[in-house]
């Protein structure tokens, strides 16, 4: 069993990230919450305060703003007791009381069914746009749940588990959030699916068991390469093991075959530049053959998420594969830590963040704009969670768009008369057709014919974007309309 968390370790970590920082409002924040909670226990029977307490020690792990940490500790204090939001800012100031605010009315969902999965989205995206910190607390606050989540009711722990996978999980993987996204999918993925995951967890522990000894030899020897025959200082080498559900979604594409999965176990090099990235990966290859097709540069293309990283697969000594993963400590960070990488302390503890959630404000909309629920659950699983992809206009700027997306998305994602006029596409310089499945990087000039009326209706049939089918067939409906307003308003011969 783990050791429950303290208010000592919580201090540790904030001071140890920043030795100089000013943490009074943080232990402020412990002492209310403490007292507010007192008495509570929570289905474990642990005293309540444990929970709140672990949620800030997330928070503090990545580095979080003071106000966040605070906010973590508060953030069950107006739902579970008499304290109100007012009494918080009064004692905290109005950030704290915001964010205390944002995340106690995510945590209030009173629906069944599709209705509560949408209600879920409308409020994750008005909480998105007005704060992202409420998001990741509410990430925090969810992941200490899932840790705990034996003690409820097999019901409760479906439900929590359910919406995890399907709402909090792909959200922080739009953020960047490769280490939260892992932890709340494989716990998740453990309360859903407890056969496949056992089987999956014995699978992955004897391979593991296999290939331990034979890639400490690898890493001994990348090591002495890069540091006494080139001289690269490398900050680490160490093994990176796949996590479970991702691991999972891959065999399930590859009729469960382990042993077409070459990324089990990555050794992942950390480095001081981006140009030690790139003669990491040359020496890599001066010592070992890479496979066709698997070296990817997300340095040079860095993934809509913002991750970067050189990975190439190569067959090592003996023969086996092994795939390396080469990036600077920056680059490791943002890939852990995603969006909350970006948060920096000056000396008075403030919070600098580069906002760069154009996306996040565009979802805050559709809750407006959207009205049916399944259409808003259509459009959030078309454009928002699915795989990401970069293409570029002849002019250089990047587009955002979902994996498998065609020329046609591309073109109304500019602009609808783009869309309306298409009429053929080069991708990469090559002439191709509307249908064609675009791919991270690829150049796209779309063709038009100003005469042209429309859209074609068979172009529903391949668009991957709400945005795209949604103006297909409002401009359809529109025409549809015009034609059925002539025939009324036409005089009988």
């Amino acid at each position: 069993m783990s050791t429950p968390p303290t208010f000592q370790r919580l201090k540790t970590i904030l001071l140890t990230n920043a030795p100089k920082r000013d943490i009074e409002l943080v232990h402020r924040a412990y002492h209310f919450a403490k007292d507010a909670h007192k008495g509570q226990r929570r289905a474990s029977g642990e005293e309540y305060i444990v929970h709140p307490l672990a949620t800030a020690i997330t928070l503090a792990k990545m580095r979080l703003d003071n106000a966040t940490v605070a906010a973590g500790l508060l953030h069950d204090v107006s739902d579970d007791t008499p304290i109100t939001i007012n009494e918080i800012e009064k004692e905290f100031g109005y950030d704290v009381a915001q964010l205390v605010s944002g995340v106690t009315k995510l945590g209030k969902v009173r629906y069944r069914g599709i209705d509560r999965y949408v209600e879920n989205l409308r409020k994750m995206f008005v909480a998105m746009a007005q704060d992202i910190r409420v998001i990741i607390i509410k990430f925090a606050d969810r992941l200490h749940n899932l840790k705990t989540i034996q003690y409820l009711p097999s019901e409760k722990q479906q439900r929590i588990a359910k919406d995890t996978l399907e709402i909090y999980a792909p959200i922080a993987n739009r953020l960047g959030m490769g280490d939260i996204r892992d932890k709340l999918e494989d716990l998740s993925f453990k309360i859903l699916y407890p056969n496949e995951y056992e089987w999956l967890g014995h699978l992955v522990s004897s391979r593991f068991q296999e290939k331990t000894r034979y890639l400490k030899s690898i890493q001994r020897k990348i090591s002495h390469e890069l540091t006494q025959k080139y001289h690269i200082p490398i900050l680490s080498v160490h093994g990176r093991t796949k996590h479970l559900y991702s691991l999972y979604r891959k065999l399930l594409a590859r009729d469960r075959d382990i042993t077409k999965i070459y990324d089990l176990i990555a050794l992942r090099v950390v480095v001081n530049t981006v140009g030690d990235c790139y003669t990491v990966l040359g020496v890599i290859h001066t010592l070992w053959r890479p496979l066709k097709g698997r070296i990817k540069d997300y340095i040079a293309q860095p993934k809509p998420n913002g991750y970067q990283s050189l990975h190439t697969t190569v067959f090592c000594d003996d023969g086996e594969i092994v795939e390396f993963q080469i990036r600077t400590q920056t680059m490791h960070d943002e890939a852990e830590y995603g969006i909350t990488a970006h948060w920096h302390y000056d000396e008075r503890g403030a919070v600098a963040f580069d906002r760069k959630l154009s996306w996040a404000k565009e979802l805050s909309e559709w809750h407006h704009r959207i009205q049916d629920s399944h259409q808003l659950v259509e459009t959030v699983k078309m454009d928002v969670f699915r795989n990401r992809i970069f293409v570029f206009t002849p002019q250089g700027d990047a587009i955002d768009l979902p994996e498998d997306s065609t020329p046609v998305d591309f073109a109304y994602h500019i602009h609808t008369d783009l869309g309306n006029q298409c009429v053929a596409a080069k991708v990469n310089d090559r002439l191709c057709s509307l249908d064609t499945a675009l791919h991270n990087g690829d150049v796209v000039e779309i063709l038009v014919n100003k005469q042209k009326r429309g859209p074609d209706p068979v172009w529903l049939e391949f668009v991957h974007t709400a945005t795209a089918r949604n103006k297909i067939k409002a401009h359809l409906r529109k025409k549809t309309f015009d034609r059925i307003r002539r025939i009324l308003t036409t005089p009988a011969m």
